[in-house]
């Protein structure tokens, strides 16, 4: 079992939305410079007859400058706040191969993009493409609102496409605010978050067990989506204790509180990266257009990064699906 963290976790992560709404240091822009460093690593991939997925990150070289600021992007998200938002990606200069291969070579220099699902794929389409009606059906894949939850990768990537015709607030919440917040105000609640849940994913055979919080070395970690904790521990016929569902009812008043949370509406162009183990995202309702061609999309990546941290052995880490077989 970790060690139970009795001390408020301090530094950049805990941070609250309140505090950061109107700090901007937090949105980096690509500058003109930038631009000019990804449509000449396009241009030297398409010169190599080479396209998303079937690529490395040496296929894609972006220079020098643009990789310092990518590893700044990388420290940040480990050791820094846990998240950035990036503006400036003109997405409509790109053809659909051409955007893939320009956020997938991002990634490629960030960390390593891992499998989103059984079938391999390796971006994932965000989108309201969904019946939402079908239980099978992922709730990204539809226009409701998406709860507070962290994604089965170290980071997370999501670059805006299209907007919305209305709504479709994304939504992040600090990890660490959370836990302060319930060690000042419901310590009693502490040891709880430290045992072992029960949590189903949809494209798992079996539920797996994990702690909600971690801490190991020095690095506060945390896993949450309650519908898929209830889901697994309903599987597993271990229902919830009185004082387990008085301690999740705790973490999620905290979690909803508006003061905590910092809420961004992004725009085309707009990449978004967050800690899995740090933060937890979430994204409001939308309206979409009646029109197709132009409804909300999104990109999600997943990484492994290399600076990633270290996981407490009863808190198992997961960096996507693993390849099919006939990949």
């Amino acid at each position: 079992m970790s060690i139970i963290l009795k001390q408020p976790v301090t530094g950049p992560a805990a941070w609250t939305g309140k505090a950061i709404q109107n700090d901007t240091t937090w949105i980096e822009h690509l500058q003109a410079a930038d631009i000019q460093a990804l449509d000449q690593a396009l241009a030297a991939l398409k010169a190599k007859g080479l396209a998303f997925p079937n690529f490395r990150q040496e296929d894609f070289p972006i220079g020098p400058a643009l990789v310092t600021r990518l590893a700044a992007l990388s420290e940040e998200l480990e050791n820094g706040r846990g998240f950035s938002l990036w503006r400036g990606l003109p997405v409509h200069r790109y053809s659909e191969e051409e955007l893939k291969a320009v956020y997938y070579g991002i990634g490629l220099h960030l960390g390593m993009p891992v499998c989103q699902n059984p079938r391999g794929d390796l971006l994932g389409e965000v989108a309201a493409v969904g019946d939402p009606k079908d239980i099978r059906t992922r709730v990204y894949q539809t226009n409701l609102y998406l709860p507070y939850h962290s994604d089965p990768s170290d980071v997370v990537g999501l670059l805006c496409v299209r907007k919305a015709k209305q709504g479709g607030v994304s939504s992040l919440v600090s990890v660490a605010r959370i836990y302060n917040e319930i060690l000042e105000k419901h310590p009693e609640y502490l040891g709880l978050f430290y045992r072992m849940f029960y949590f189903e994913h949809l494209c798992e055979p079996e539920p797996s067990l994990s702690p909600i919080f971690s801490y190991h070395k020095g690095k506060l970690s945390c896993r949450y989506l309650r519908q898929y904790l209830e889901l697994g521990c309903d599987i597993k016929g271990v229902p919830l204790s009185k004082v387990e569902v008085e301690a999740l009812d705790c973490f999620d008043r905290i979690m909803h509180s508006p003061e905590i949370r910092v809420d961004m509406l992004m725009e085309p162009g707009d990449l978004q990266f967050a800690n899995n183990y740090a933060v937890l995202h979430s994204r409001t309702e939308f309206e979409d257009h009646d029109d197709v061609a132009v409804r909300r999309r999104m990109l999600r990546l997943w990484l492994k990064m290399p600076n990633a941290r270290e996981l407490a052995p009863e808190f198992p880490g997961r960096n996507g699906f693993p390849l099919p077989t006939d990949f």
